[in-house]
């Protein structure tokens, strides 16, 4: 039985679903007026394994993940650009796109935009102000009055009281009390609008996933994940604005990832320790990146350095090394390996447990006397196959293992020449110029690997 940590109860939870064998899953997606950052990395890889994992089981997901490419960052980066708005987002929803695919994550089912979604939004916010809900400010903007709805915090454990004196009153003083957040923003000199029974204006930020997700996946669903640093105040709000629209319990199950950290510091801009996904697939290939982040459990803080990531790249070489020689076929994994990765993803999507059996594995087949044989094929199939549900080790591992040492400061092609240049000393007898060159190659994290056939290498 698949148990869950669920945010809102704080506690591991049998995963029960609305309906039988069907999951409805909404994931907030990016904000769309910069490149991704390793943060968001994070996030998008934790849910692409759980929707994995949950088909794996034998679940029909409807997995909706959902652009945010309206709001005050995207106004105020595009007026500092001067350029529209939607030039700004569609620029970076191609960057997202093409980092997503390098890092081998599915596409969702759907993937609603908030512009999109403009008549949902301003139907939901008609419902708050018809049930008690919302109210105008003088000003023009639409509020919700976080005072009517008793549940506001539980999500957060937040104190409403704790909350009030933490707050500046002048920030916003339309307000009625400054708790309160924004669903609609009237109109303002040079910024995009769209027409509502309360003059034109645009959305608050909170209210576009309430509609967006109530519209594509009905008023309750099974599962709506995010980051940990969306817990309060977005996910927080979500329920108070979707339960007084109508919804009974909105979500019955809440993932939040963990924060990423840098050199066990938090990653910030203004720490300088902020580092974005092509920036690290620069200098690593992206399975090792997705192995990185998988190798912890997602509730943990992942701490991000490059020695980290050496070990992540070092690890799945090891992998890859184990199968490199083995045709895996097809057919069924081994049983007990599919039983025993079944127990550790069931609890709670464990994949730090997972990638440590996929390394028991892994030396199962280096024991073996012949690894062509069918036991040894069955593990290399087992390896792959499960390795899928965490989306690795699908490249050949010839590809893999030349690709992971091309990540250093020597190339394929200069370990190819250097190992025949070696070839040529040692058939000269120039014995002492064939060691240099081997002892070269160990300190550039290359381990040569002579046999009948010839030399071969992998990356150490």
């Amino acid at each position: 039985m698949l148990t869950i940590y669920n945010s809102l109860t704080r506690r591991k939870e049998k995963f029960q679903p609305i309906d039988q064998g069907k999951v409805r899953m909404y994931v907030c997606g990016i904000t769309v007026y910069d490149y991704c950052h390793i943060g968001h990395a994070r996030m998008i890889l934790v849910f692409d394994m759980i929707v994995r994992y949950l088909r794996f089981r034998g679940y029909e997901v409807n997995y909706v993940r959902n652009i945010t490419d309206i709001d005050d960052k995207i106004i105020n980066r595009s007026l500092e650009n001067g350029e529209p708005f939607n030039e700004l987002t569609g620029r970076f929803i191609q960057a997202m796109n093409e980092d997503f695919e390098a890092l081998n994550v599915l596409v969702p089912d759907s993937e609603p935009r908030a512009t999109d979604h403009i008549e949902q939004i301003v139907a939901m916010i008609g419902r708050l102000l018809d049930n008690g809900y919302a109210y105008r400010a003088e000003n023009g903007d639409i509020f919700y009055d976080v005072s009517a709805f008793e549940d506001y915090g539980k999500l957060s454990g937040k104190n409403i009281e704790e909350l009030r004196t933490g707050i500046r009153v002048d920030v916003q003083e339309e307000k009625t009390d400054p708790v309160d957040f924004v669903l609609w923003k009237a109109e303002k000199p040079g910024e995009p609008a769209w027409d509502s029974p309360w003059g034109r204006g645009r959305p608050g930020w909170h209210i576009e996933c309430s509609a967006m997700s109530t519209h594509c996946l009905g008023d309750d669903f099974d599962i709506h994940g995010g980051g940990q640093d969306l817990r309060f105040p977005h996910h927080e709000n979500e329920i108070a604005q979707s339960r007084g629209a109508g919804s009974r319990n909105f979500v019955n199950m809440w993932i939040h990832n963990g924060f990423v950290r840098v050199d066990d510091e938090k990653m910030s801009k203004s720490l300088g320790n902020f580092f974005t996904i092509r920036e690290v697939m620069a200098r690593y290939l992206p399975e090792v990146i997705r192995f990185f982040i998988l190798s912890s459990h997602y509730r943990s803080p992942l701490n991000y350095s490059d020695g980290h990531l050496d070990e992540a790249r070092a690890g799945l070489t090891r992998l890859y090394t184990s199968i490199r020689d083995i045709d895996p076929g097809e057919g069924e994994p081994d049983p007990g390996y599919r039983q025993r990765f079944e127990q550790v993803m069931d609890d709670d999507f464990n994949t730090r447990a997972a990638v440590t059996l996929f390394h028991e594995i892994a030396g199962d087949i280096n024991r073996l006397e012949d690894k062509a044989s069918e036991h040894g094929a069955r593990l290399a199939r087992t390896l792959v196959q499960l390795g899928d549900v965490l989306g690795v080790m699908q490249m050949a591992p010839g590809e893999f293992l030349h690709a992971a040492a091309g990540d250093g400061d020597i190339s394929p092609e200069d370990i190819n020449r250097l190992i025949e240049e070696r070839a040529q000393a040692k058939a000269a007898k120039d014995y002492a110029e064939a060691d240099r060159i081997r002892e070269r190659l160990t300190e550039q994290g290359i381990i040569l690997e002579d046999g009948p056939g010839g030399t071969t290498w992998r990356w150490k």
